[in-house]
């Protein structure tokens, strides 16, 4: 099942970044390759999210977003995701997206305390979520 893979990876993934982030911020900041992985790290597991999210609109036969923020709120919307999830993860997402396409500078102690604090929570909590609606 496509959706298990998808979990598979996002564990895989969400493993490999608490590995290798450091434990405090100046660390992270002034290691420029830890730095670059927990980056790339993080746009990987926000990126599988979202492909999963359209693996559960997909199965369940959903409406299809137009856009790929807009999959938590149909998700939302189907009682699949809690409303505090849906605007956690549409902020990871934004997130994301600035440091994929480095739009301005990157907020090194926001990106951490993301990485530290909130995305590990947020992902375990998807995974369930979804896990209880499949």
């Amino acid at each position: 099942m496509r959706i298990d893979e998808k979990i598979a990876e996002i564990e895989l993934y969400t493993s490999q970044l608490k590995e290798i982030v450091p434990n405090n911020l100046e660390y992270y900041k002034n290691d420029f390759k830890v730095r670059a992985i927990c980056e790339r790290l993080f746009e990987k597991i926000i990126e599988a999210m979202v492909d999963l999210a359209f693996l559960v609109i997909k199965e369940n036969k959903f409406k299809i977003p137009e856009e790929d923020t807009e999959a938590f709120d149909i998700l939302l919307k189907r009682k699949v995701i809690t409303e505090g999830l849906s605007k956690k993860l549409k902020e990871a997402k934004g997130m994301r997206n600035i440091i994929a396409h480095e739009y301005g500078k990157i907020d090194d102690e926001i990106v951490f305390n993301s990485i530290t604090e909130e995305l590990e929570n947020d992902v375990r909590e998807f995974i369930r979520l979804i896990k209880e609606k499949i």
